[in-house]
């Protein structure tokens, strides 16, 4: 099957929707290839139930559409469903093609147009055949959370307990008084091992690397401040107010990064932890810190590099996402 519009979106999360509507304003012909059954997977699928926008709601709508005046500051996962699922009604955003797995994207220079191949997905509903699609653009809108990427442990296979990545957690409901390791941490380790507490498991997290821990309110200030001055300056103020507001985060075994939260976010894409709670647990030792990597597994021991061994009845790998745009996408470089 071959197709032609006059842009190709690879991607049907928010940014690919964001792009849908402003090109469905503007009648211009587009076509939507999104690998999963539905638009918006990784909010409807794929996240957890407690999860809210980190950022105020006014810094996280698409455009040309505000989110209405009831919804909260911090928007909760189900309204922000209702929200793109408004979005696509409202602009029409229409064909989003699903289960289609982009196998390459090349510019071809002689009909100055992409091509870009795909391949029906059998396994979820799709005949398994290879097609083609023309366009004069192409926007990649895959995100950086593509494929869950859960880091390779001696002995994981013969852990005796649940083994999840962050993307099949939904609630620590069903974990009530189990020891529980949470793997991470980002946001989304921070914020399943407080819901883990919260529901009265024994959580433990892993905290390997230095992290900047930051209020909701720093970042909303921050936002702001970027506007008006420098990154460093304002890296800076973060800095002190972190330490003002949570104190000497290393008696609770969590080291503070030697370079600025948004710095750090600009160069290598990491986010300062957004706290909403679970610096709090980890103060009252209702969440434990350990600050070392896993070394092995055997059975319900893990033991960690720096020689210490725990017993757990499951583990949560908060470990992130590996992209796979680099494999399809083939630009060259003149």
């Amino acid at each position: 099957m071959e197709q032609e519009k006059a842009v190709i979106i690879v991607g049907a999360g928010p940014s690919g929707l964001a792009m849908a509507g402003c090109l469905s304003r503007l009648a211009i012909p587009y076509i939507v290839l999104e690998r999963e059954d539905c638009f918006a997977s990784m909010w409807k699928k794929y996240s957890y139930d407690r999860l809210h926008l980190h950022l105020q709601k006014q810094f996280c709508e698409l455009p040309h559409m505000p989110f209405p005046p009831s919804c909260p500051t911090y928007v909760p996962k189900n309204q922000f469903i209702q929200y793109l699922d408004d979005y696509v009604s409202r602009f029409k955003i229409s064909p989003i093609l699903y289960h289609r797995n982009v196998e390459s994207a090349n510019y071809d220079e002689a009909s100055e147009r992409w091509v870009v191949k795909a391949v029906t997905d059998s396994n979820t509903g799709g005949s398994g055949e290879m097609e083609e699609y023309f366009g004069r653009f192409l926007v990649v809108a895959t995100g950086e959370a593509t494929n869950p990427y859960t880091p390779e442990v001696q002995g994981l296979n013969t852990f005796a307990g649940d083994v999840l990545h962050s993307t099949q957690f939904k609630s620590g409901k069903g974990f009530r008084n189990k020891n529980v390791l949470v793997v991470g941490s980002g946001n989304s380790g921070m914020e399943i091992a407080l819901d883990l507490a919260n529901h009265g498991a024994k959580t433990s997290i892993i905290v390997r690397s230095p992290v900047h821990v930051l209020s909701r309110g720093m970042v909303y200030l921050a936002l702001v401040l970027l506007k008006h001055f420098s990154l460093n300056m304002v890296d800076s103020l973060m800095v002190l107010l972190s330490k003002l507001v949570f104190g000497d985060l290393t008696k609770y075994g969590i080291e503070r990064p030697t370079e600025g939260p948004f710095y750090m976010k600009v160069k290598y894409g990491k986010y300062p932890a957004i706290d909403v709670g679970t610096f709090k647990k980890i103060k009252s030792s209702e969440i434990q810190v350990l600050p070392a990597e896993i070394s092995s597994i055997r059975g319900s021991d893990v033991e960690l590099k720096n020689g210490k061994s725990y017993q757990f009845d499951a583990i949560v790998f908060c470990t992130g996402f590996k992209r796979s745009t680099n494999l399809w996408l083939k630009v060259m470089i003149k």
